[in-house]
């Protein structure tokens, strides 16, 4: 099956049109029209070649949503018409005890989890094409139901990767009522941390290095704004947090942060920077026995839990609408961090 899409065919390449082929459905899978596709920072990374790895031609794209428009003879979970999502992963070896657990993103197996795009395909080596297209076709188990309105379907994609990237850590670290929380960042991943957390009923504190976010950042749910550049509000948080969630992908200086957490505290890392952060000083864990950790994407189960969660809550991603022909400007716009805060993709536009 043919369908149309973006790809970059070299690292130093812009992203421009090309066609590709997608399997027929076999017994388990779903067909899915794409109607629009988020765009991640992930997906600049990739197409860009600064992550190792990266097959080409790439076709980036791992925030989608769509509708169903053919099943395989075995599928039970969604019917054709439905409104689905597709997130970063297309499949597991579902074996392992992280895929028992519903962890498939810690999936252990020789390849681990298959990336949905820049993955190895099923029963082949060749890559993965992502959501800058037109058509996919994915194993029903990776397909998410979608629950909100069809108007709001643009600003549910970046859901199926920003919004589960903070979902996942709020949950495990069972962000909720009476939790005073930290939101390091607000760009595309921050901004969804702190409508997150304010949903859970937690106290939540933005940290921005702008000044300007204030207004910005109280209209998303924070309960307060610190300016992490000025050592005097940083201090009088000193010791205070149960959680922080540090979604910044750049290289600073975490101790800042560490010392604002109280006896038993955790800041999570759910950014990757292109260079290591500074290290962080151990008396400033010991002394607390505060802890520093990562989190990875989320597993299906999780997903599924967070899209429930933001259906029932009407919570959707501050986005800003883009055509296809438009993505080259929108990856030179993100690295200015020029957006509020997600670029989405109008499909239609292909």
């Amino acid at each position: 099956m043919q369908t149309p899409a973006y790809a970059a065919q070299s690292a130093s390449s812009p992203l421009a049109p090309i066609t590709i082929a997608r399997r027929e459905p076999g017994p388990t899978d779903v067909a899915i029209d794409i109607l629009y596709c988020g765009v991640c920072h992930s997906d600049l990374h990739t197409a860009r070649g600064e992550w190792a790895g990266v097959q080409f031609p790439c076709v980036p794209g791992h925030e989608i949503v769509g509708r169903v428009t053919a099943v395989g003879s075995g599928v039970t979970k969604v019917k054709p018409g439905q409104l689905v999502g597709v997130g970063c992963m297309v499949d597991s070896c579902r074996t392992c005890p992280s895929c028992r657990a519903g962890l498939e993103q810690y999936c252990v197996s020789d390849t681990g989890f298959t990336a949905t795009y820049n993955g190895y395909a099923k029963g082949g080596g060749e890559n993965t094409f992502g959501g800058y297209s037109g058509h996919i076709v994915v194993d029903e188990f990776f397909v998410l139901t979608v629950g909100h309105d069809e108007s709001e379907l643009a600003a549910v994609a970046p859901l199926l990767c920003a919004g589960v990237t903070t979902w996942s850590p709020l949950r495990h670290w069972k962000v909720g009522p009476g939790k005073k929380v930290g939101v390091v960042g607000i760009g595309g991943l921050g901004h969804m941390g702190v409508k997150l957390a304010h949903a859970l009923g937690a106290y939540v504190v933005a940290f921005t290095t702008s000044p300007g976010k204030t207004e910005a950042a109280k209209a998303l749910g924070a309960d307060e704004v610190v300016v992490s550049r000025h050592p005097e509000e940083m201090a009088t948080h000193a010791g205070t947090f149960d959680f922080i969630l540090n979604t910044v992908a750049a290289p600073h200086d975490l101790d800042a942060f560490l010392a604002l957490l109280k006896l038993d505290g955790t800041m999570t890392l759910v950014g990757v920077p292109s260079e290591p952060h500074p290290s962080p000083s151990a008396a400033n864990l010991i002394f607390g026995r505060r802890s520093l950790a990562g989190s990875l994407i989320g597993g299906i189960a999780e997903t599924q839990e967070m899209l429930d969660f933001c259906a029932r809550h009407g919570i959707t991603a501050d986005i800003e609408m883009i055509e296809m022909d438009q993505i080259n400007a929108a990856y030179d716009r993100m690295l200015k961090s020029d957006v509020k805060y997600r670029f989405v993709i109008d499909m239609a536009t292909l």
